[in-house]
């Protein structure tokens, strides 16, 4: 029960057990025609109200950081997990977005660039940020101990919240879904009322995660100046 309940997340396929499905989380960009994107329809119009809306959120965040374009890569980083989430729900779809090494490959290498662009050109700022303003000299060890600590955990929580939150969903579903057998058939419809229920909340979550990983990053990259 127990293997087949998590051959969900399996990237394996039957196959010569190759790993193909991580193929999916590139999906959009095979399916999707290059005028869906561009000629003016309403697809287009209200995808392009959401973009804008994040962009003058993460310019306002960035504060005096902000140049041209700054605001493209944390842009790009909500729509390909955005896109990644949503794929999840359909049946028979493998969920690139459930797995750490997905995840991680996402956060490390922000979180990397942008301490190491800090360090490099802003190390009294970084050092300054390791204790809060105000703070007794006797906690002063501990603070830069419990600073860097935090700052260190920084990808491994963004990747962990994501992938955490994808999995839990889809468990939810999934052991939803293996109850239709063995319930009585009176309650079938309360079950498939329920399954809509928890697909609407699963959508919410995939567009909420998607935002928080991307506006975390937006804040995380504001910090190094």
């Amino acid at each position: 029960m127990m293997s087949n309940l998590f051959s969900i997340f399996d990237p394996s396929t039957n196959i010569l057990n190759l790993s193909i499905n991580w193929l999916s989380t590139f999906l959009g960009l095979l399916l999707l025609p290059y005028s869906y994107w561009f000629i003016p329809n309403r697809h287009f119009f209200i995808w392009k109200f959401i973009l804008m809306k994040l962009h003058n959120e993460f310019k306002t965040l960035l504060k005096n950081n902000y140049f041209q374009g700054s605001t493209f890569i944390f842009i790009s980083l909500f729509s390909f997990v955005l896109f990644n989430n949503f794929l999840g729900l359909f049946p028979y779809i493998f969920t690139s977005t459930s797995h750490l090494s997905l995840s991680l490959s996402l956060s490390l290498p922000l979180w990397l660039s942008f301490m190491l662009y800090g360090w490099i050109n802003n190390y009294q700022h970084m050092f300054i940020h390791m204790i809060p303003q105000g703070t007794p000299s006797i906690l002063m060890p501990f603070m830069v101990l419990i600073e860097t600590i935090s700052n260190i955990i920084r990808p491994g929580t963004l990747a962990v919240r994501l992938t955490a939150n994808m999995i839990a969903g889809h468990l939810l579903m999934t052991l939803l879904s293996n109850m239709g057998s063995i319930i009585p058939s009176y309650l079938i419809m309360f079950l498939i009322f329920i399954q809509i229920l928890l697909l609407i909340l699963e959508s919410a979550v995939a567009v909420i995660q998607s935002y928080v990983i991307a506006i975390l990053s937006t804040l995380y990259s504001s910090e190094v100046n």
